[in-house]
């Protein structure tokens, strides 16, 4: 609440300016961010293979803080497997690999298929001249 000072009269009124803010946010849908996206198509290439967390971050771009919460997201909500590997060379640490589930991978093509029309608009937007 504000006092506007410039209002207050010789009477002793004073006009009380209220501002209210109403934000209006449409929730996104689970699971169709960009990067939950980006991750979901790699994934798809092979989705019967299994793969490395940092490999996938080198081919998404996404860093380790991105990408990890949408890989433990996609397995708590059953749609990869994930398992620890053994060591390629003696003295490193097992490393976690993740793949898609059945559903997971049926479940990622329509999320993708659905996402596909959305981001051609956005594109063809942004191009000059387009209408």
């Amino acid at each position: 609440m504000r006092l506007d000072l410039h209002s207050v009269g010789t009477a002793g009124w004073a006009c009380i300016a209220k501002t209210t803010y109403v934000e209006y946010v449409m929730p996104r849908l689970p699971n169709t961010s960009p990067q939950t996206l980006s991750v979901l198509a790699l994934l798809l290439e092979s989705p019967r293979s299994w793969h490395y967390g940092y490999a996938l971050s080198q081919v998404t771009g996404l860093k380790s803080g991105t990408l990890y919460p949408i890989l433990l997201r996609l397995a708590d909500q059953g749609w990869l497997e994930t398992r620890w590997a053994e060591p390629e060379q003696p003295g490193r640490p097992p490393r976690h690999t993740y793949r898609l589930t059945g559903a997971g991978a049926k479940t990622a093509r329509t999320k993708l298929a659905e996402a596909a029309p959305v981001r051609m608009n956005r594109r063809l937007a942004a191009v000059p001249g387009s209408r």
